[in-house]
């Protein structure tokens, strides 16, 4: 599979410096940013999927008047 490029990102001076003070031991910084890119993706999929449950369950509960409380949902 080929690879492709993330483009260049200017940062202020200190995000860098602070970016750079974090890494682990042989840790780039190049690999830092793909590692929190693939979070932030993954974490905005994960938040897409649960709000598409969400309304999903909505909209069942609106076709079929089936409404369910707090406390029975806990229970």
């Amino acid at each position: 599979m080929k690879t492709a490029t993330i483009p260049s990102l200017r940062v202020d001076p200190l995000l860098r410096e602070a970016a750079e003070a974090v890494l682990e031991r042989g840790e780039t910084l190049s690999s830092f940013v793909e590692s929190a890119i693939r979070q932030g993706v993954e974490r905005r999929q994960t938040q897409r999927d649960f709000i598409a449950r969400g309304l999903a369950s909505y909209d069942k509960a609106c076709r079929t008047g089936l409404f369910f409380s707090s406390d029975e949902v806990m229970a």
